[in-house]
C-alpha cells in the first residue's frame, strides 16, 4: 500500500500529533519528532519502531522551513545526527533530507557552523576502504572530468531521527565514507551494509544560507572548511602577478647596477703602512654619482683598522671613516676555513666636480692564530687605495625588490595557508 499523492498531513498512530507530510512519493518513513516513533508511510502510517528520550541536535533547520539553493527551492523534511569516535575524539555532523518537486532529494550538512550540499551522484567511479589501505601512495581518482585526491575515511552511527525518509535509519545505524577531496568539490563513497551510494558535495556559504532559509547559523569552530573556496580579493591576482613581475624586474635592474664598476680616477699600490698618515688627491669629473674609495691590505690571520678623511674641492671636510680590513684562515675537525677578503671600501656622491682629497691615518692592528697557523712578525705592512667614479648602485632597486617580493610572497603563503587548512582534517600519512 502506498500512501496518497495528495495527503498533506496525517497523525502520529502513536502520539495523535499532527504532522506535515513534505517529501514526494520516495519516502517510506517517517520520524514523528514528538514522540520519536517511526511510522511506515508506505503502510498507513503504522508504528514500526520508538526513538524515545533523544536530544535534538544544535541546527537552526527545522522541518518545514524552504530555501533556495543554487537557484532552486528546496524543504527541510528530515533531520539526522550522525556521531563518530575514534581515538577518544568525537565528531558531530547534523545531515537534513531536503526535497524539491523538480529536483528530488538532497541532503544539507551542518558541520562546524559550516554548510555543504550534496546529491548522489551517478558517474562511474569507487573507492573502498580496502583500496585505500593496501594503497602505498595517496589514491587518486579521476570523476566525471574532475581530479580528486583521497581525503578521509570515516565510520558513524546515527543518534538521532526525525522526519521523512526515503529510506529506513535506525537509531545505531553505522556507514562507512570514504571521501576524496577535488578543487571545488568531494565525493562521498558511502556503504551501509549491502547498499552503496556515490554524493557529490559542494560549499555553501554560510551568507547565502542565512539569507535564503532566514537563519542564523552557529558559530564557526574550524576556520576552514575542505571545500571552503579561496578568497583572494577582487585584486588578488593584480597584487600578486604585478608584485612578482616589478621585484623580479628590479632584483635584475640591482643586479646589473651593482656590476657596474665606473671609471678609475686613482690607483695607489703597495703604500707602506709605516708612511701613514698620508694625504692624496683625485679628481672628480662626475658629480652627483656615487664615488668609490677602495682600500686593501696584506692581512693575513690579522686585522688593520683605518681612518679615511675626504676633503671636497673647497677644502672642507666632508666626512670622516674608519674601515677594518681583516683575513682569518685555519684548520679544524671539519677541515679548512678562511674568512675575511683583506678587502673594505665605502661609497658617497659629491655635489661638484674638481679635486678632492682622501687622508688615510694610522693604522691600527692587530693579529691571531689558532694554533696551527704561523703568526705573522706584523699584522699589515702595505695598503692599496683604488678610487672609481661614476658607479651605480643596485640598493635601492635591492630594497624594492624585497618590498614588492614580500607583497608577492604573502600573496602566495595566503592561499597556502589556505590549502593547509582545506587538507588539515585528511587522515592520510605517508609511511616510511
Amino acid at each position: 500500500m502506498t500512501r496518497a499523492s495528495d495527503l498533506k498531513t496525517v497523525n502520529c498512530t502513536s502520539c495523535g500529533a499532527g504532522l506535515d507530510v513534505l517529501g514526494g512519493g520516495r519516502v517510506t518513513v517517517h520520524i514523528c519528532p514528538y514522540c520519536g516513533t517511526e511510522l511506515d508511510a508506505q503502510d498507513s502510517y503504522k508504528a514500526l519502531r520508538t526513538f524515545a528520550d533523544l536530544k535534538r541536535p544544535d541546527t537552526p533547520f527545522t522541518l518545514g522551513m524552504k530555501g533556495l539553493i543554487q537557484g532552486v527551492e528546496y524543504t527541510v523534511i528530515g533531520t539526522l545526527e550522525h556521531t563518530e569516535t575514534y581515538n577518544g575524539r568525537k565528531w558531530v555532523w547534523v545531515d537534513h533530507q531536503m526535497y524539491s518537486p523538480t529536483h528530488g532529494y538532497a541532503f544539507l550538512t551542518l558541520e562546524d557552523g559550516f554548510v555543504t550540499f550534496s546529491r548522489r551522484y551517478r558517474h562511474p567511479g569507487w573507492l573502498s576502504e580496502n583500496q585505500v589501505e593496501r594503497a602505498e601512495v595517496k589514491p587518486r581518482l579521476m570523476v566525471g572530468g574532475e581530479s580528486y585526491v583521497y581525503y578521509a575515511t570515516s565510520t558513524s552511527a546515527v543518534t538521532y531521527a526525525e522526519g521523512e525518509f526515503t529510506w529506513n535509519p535506525a537509531i545505531g545505524d553505522k556507514s562507512t565514507s570514504v571521501s576524496v577531496l577535488g578543487d571545488t568539490s568531494m565525493l562521498d563513497f558511502s556503504q551501509s551494509g549491502t547498499e552503496r551510494e556515490t554524493y557529490r558535495s559542494s560549499f555553501f556559504p554560510r551568507a547565502e544560507v542565512e539569507a535564503s532559509f532566514g537563519i542564523k547559523l552557529p558559530k564557526l569552530t574550524k576556520k576552514v572548511h575542505p571545500l571552503q573556496p579561496f578568497k583572494g580579493g577582487k585584486n588578488f591576482a593584480f597584487i600578486r602577478n604585478w608584485s612578482a613581475g616589478i621585484a623580479g624586474f628590479c632584483l635584475i635592474l640591482s643586479m646589473v647596477f651593482g656590476m657596474s664598476s665606473g671609471d678609475p680616477v686613482l690607483n695607489e699600490i703597495g703604500m707602506p703602512v709605516v708612511g701613514l698618515p698620508v694625504e692624496i688627491p683625485f679628481e672628480v669629473t662626475k658629480p652627483d654619482q656615487l664615488v668609490e674609495i677602495a682600500i686593501a691590505a696584506d692581512v693575513k690571520n690579522s686585522w688593520a683598522s683605518i681612518g679615511l678623511e675626504v676633503t671636497g674641492p673647497n677644502d672642507e671636510v666632508l666626512f670622516e671613516a674608519g674601515r677594518t680590513v681583516e683575513a682569518y684562515h685555519g684548520r679544524d675537525s671539519e677541515g679548512s676555513w678562511s674568512e675575511g677578503s683583506g678587502r673594505a671600501n665605502l661609497r658617497f656622491v659629491p655635489q661638484t666636480a674638481g679635486t678632492y682629497k682622501v687622508t688615510l691615518g694610522d693604522a691600527e692592528s692587530g693579529v691571531w692564530s689558532d694554533g696551527t697557523a704561523a703568526t705573522p712578525k706584523v699584522a699589515v705592512s702595505r695598503l692599496d687605495l683604488r678610487i672609481r667614479e661614476g658607479q651605480m648602485s643596485g640598493v635601492g632597486l635591492g630594497f624594492l625588490a624585497v618590498v614588492f617580493g614580500l607583497l608577492a610572497g604573502w600573496q602566495f603563503l595566503r592561499k597556502l595557508r589556505h590549502s593547509n587548512g582545506r587538507w588539515r582534517g585528511s587522515d592520510w600519512t605517508d609511511e616510511d
